[in-house]
């Protein structure tokens, strides 16, 4: 299985997991276009499931799964939904790159309309909608001093930072789209990330920024209620109203509404929130402007950061496609250059209406 070298990772899960009994079975999960995540099933029926990073191509600042397994271990206690944190492997001989494993949580990630009409009615979406809101201020919540993460980044100048590490990353990205001749010119991601710079808002707090906060992110059960927060690998300190972008600039609103193009709506932004009962976005800024008590009125500059940081995410998405570096086909790599332009086209659009 691509991604997994079966014999060392079984005799290491084994000796590491408590009660997991062989013989072990690996399956690749679908869905996600960074991280490979497995689920793995003992001889029992016991289920677990592990993380680890893509094949090839990876940046050398990305796919931390140390990160990520420190930061679902620190939120195990508090209010914030995660799976459990089981195990975490820094040996690379191992299998190639870091991994850690958590336990399984039943439940059901929504990921387009038929599947969320599927499990939740339009109360249940509602619920839906509102607990994604909630969870989000529970996280911003969070005493990072008190759970053990006050080190886990600097607490100032998120955005700044972000724009600096991203930016690095796009360039670095393209350097290895030219290595493979899948290269293109996106000079909208150049002018988008130089007026952010210049319109710097100032930082509301230090929290826990989940960096990639959305429905899809997300375990529900089947009333809407969020049994666990997924992918934390883009995790740090910071300013909270990124996640609020992100979470906006992902929402797709009902009939009526500015709708998404069918680009986004596929490769990165879930049009359930479109189907009746999910909140619209202003009802989503409000209901987190209330829980949290903080000021949105610059909330179009997040949503115009949150787009642009998904164009430069997208750059390496693409490039590891193009490579076949994900563990499937590389057919819609064309759709992900795309992606990037789109994303980069609309932080413009957003920061026009700052």
């Amino acid at each position: 299985m691509q991604g997994i070298k079966v014999a060392d990772v079984t005799q290491w899960l084994l000796g590491n997991v408590d009660g997991l009994r062989p013989p072990l079975s690996f399956e690749l999960i679908s869905g996600g276009r960074s991280n490979l995540t497995y689920g793995v099933t003992d001889g029992a029926g016991r289920k677990v499931v592990l993380r680890r990073p893509p094949t090839s191509h990876v940046l050398s600042t990305a796919h931390d799964m140390a990160r990520e397994f420190r930061v679902i271990s620190a939120l195990r206690d508090t209010e914030v939904p995660v799976a459990p944190a089981l195990a975490f492997c820094a040996d690379e001989t191992v299998n190639d790159r870091p991994f850690y494993v958590m336990g399984y949580v039943d439940g059901h990630v929504l990921r387009d309309v038929a599947g969320t009409e599927a499990v939740l009615d339009e109360a249940e979406r509602k619920v839906a909608g509102e607990q994604l809101i909630d969870v989000l201020a529970a996280i911003h919540r969070v005493d990072v001093d008190a759970v053990g993460l006050g080190d886990f980044a600097r607490r100032d100048g998120y955005i700044e930072r972000q724009l600096r590490r991203w930016h690095g990353q796009f360039g670095k990205s393209q350097e290895q789209a030219r290595e493979i001749g899948v290269y293109r010119p996106v000079p909208v991601v150049d002018e988008v990330h130089q007026i952010l710079a210049e319109r710097l808002p100032a930082q509301q707090g230090t929290a826990i920024v989940h960096g990639d906060y959305r429905l899809d992110n997300t375990i529900m059960s089947g009333d809407g209620l969020i049994m666990a927060v997924l992918d934390w690998e883009l995790s740090t300190l910071g300013d909270p109203l990124a996640d609020v972008g992100t979470l906006l600039a992902y929402w797709a609103e009902a009939p009526g509404s500015q709708q998404p193009s069918a680009a986004v709506v596929t490769m990165a932004q879930s049009a359930a929130t479109a189907l009746p009962g999910f909140p619209s976005r202003a009802e989503v800024a409000a209901r987190y402007a209330a829980g949290s008590g903080r000021d949105l009125a610059h909330i179009d500059y997040y949503i115009a950061f949150a787009y642009w940081k998904l164009a430069c995410i997208l750059e390496g998405v693409f490039v590891r496609y193009a490579a076949n570096a994900m563990g499937a086909t590389a057919q819609d790599a064309d759709q992900l250059a795309a992606g990037v332009l789109d994303r980069a086209d609309r932080a413009l659009e957003a920061l026009h209406a700052t």
